[in-house]
């Protein structure tokens, strides 16, 4: 296990530039309001690829040697990560080969496919999700980019909060989506380097809320096939993830899917601003829990973007 540090955090900061945006911070005085807090919206929804995975799969991609990058890259993703990892190495002009559940959003296929990306589809669980991409990866020879448990990815993904902080001073604390726990991973090696005075939070749908079982067990505890509207955020932590959330995080909340589906639709509706479902779970966390939050200024990583639009969750 490689356990990246901040100094390449930084370097991924300078490596990514090129390929990424330097994404924007909104506000809203409807929800200061609503939930007595100063809420700041980092809005990775508006980044490259729609989502914030972009940032660690592009420091990935630009860091391999040349002799590395000729047989291309590969991962398993349900869906942020797939796209990605299919733009980082469409701007290498690499191969990438992708497996994905087959229940995986179509407008995320689509945007894979859109990139590049070659997919193989298995079953919606992370027994078949691994069983499949072995044996790509063993049929292409490509490098295995994982989509949270990877050193270059979580060093990626913190530059998220290292420009967060840049652009708002004095936060209280910081909660983003937790899922396989990359984000949460690169936020808190960022943050408790560059601002450790800073809280950081992470928050889970109660229907795949194995990163909050984890926390309180104090050991990884990893469900197989969760279901939940925030697609996004069924995988499990992993080593490398659990070293960051158990060492860093203050405490993980949960909401539940119609508290998420309600925080996605208020959030379209009053910031007229696209989000994913998984991407609304840390709003539905501090609507759910407001006393915590109340009078505190808080960051907000909204992670993504990428919304089959055929299929709104408050439609179905």
């Amino acid at each position: 296990m490689i356990i990246p540090s901040y100094q390449d955090v930084l370097d991924a900061h300078i490596r990514i530039k090129p390929y990424i945006h330097r994404t924007p911070v909104l506000t809203s005085t409807f929800f200061n309001e609503l939930t007595g807090a100063e809420l700041f919206f980092k809005c990775e929804n508006f980044q490259k690829a729609g989502a914030f995975k972009v940032r660690g799969a592009s420091n990935a991609v630009f860091g391999l040697s040349d002799e590395m990058a000729a047989k291309g890259v590969a991962t398993h993703s349900s869906g942020n990560h797939a796209l990605s990892l299919s733009y980082a190495a469409g701007r290498r002009g690499i191969p990438c080969h992708v497996v994905m559940p087959r229940t995986a959003p179509e407008a995320k296929k689509a945007a894979v496919r859109g990139y590049g990306g070659v997919i193989t589809e298995c079953e919606p669980s992370t027994s078949s999700r691994e069983e499949v991409f072995a044996q790509v990866q063993a049929a292409t020879g490509a490098e295995f980019v994982h989509p949270y448990n990877d050193h270059r990815v979580i060093a990626g993904q913190g530059t998220c909060s290292l420009e967060l902080i840049d652009q708002v001073d004095d936060l209280d604390m910081v909660i983003a989506p937790i899922g396989g726990g990359g984000m949460i991973s690169g936020t808190c090696l960022a943050l408790s380097n560059a601002a450790p005075d800073v809280a950081i939070y992470a928050a889970e749908p109660e229907q795949a809320d194995d990163a909050y079982r984890s926390f309180k067990a104090g050991y990884i505890i990893a469900d197989d096939a969760p279901e939940t509207v925030a697609d996004g955020l069924k995988v499990p932590l992993k080593d490398l993830t659990w070293h960051f959330v158990s060492g860093h995080v203050t405490d993980i909340l949960t909401a539940s899917d119609p508290e998420i589906v309600a925080a996605m639709k208020l959030t379209w509706q009053r910031m007229k601003t696209v989000m994913e479902a998984s991407s609304a779970v840390p709003l539905a966390t501090i609507l759910k829990n407001k006393d915590l939050f109340a009078g505190k200024r808080v960051g907000v990583i909204i992670t993504g973007g990428n919304v089959d639009l055929d299929t709104l969750p408050w439609t179905r």
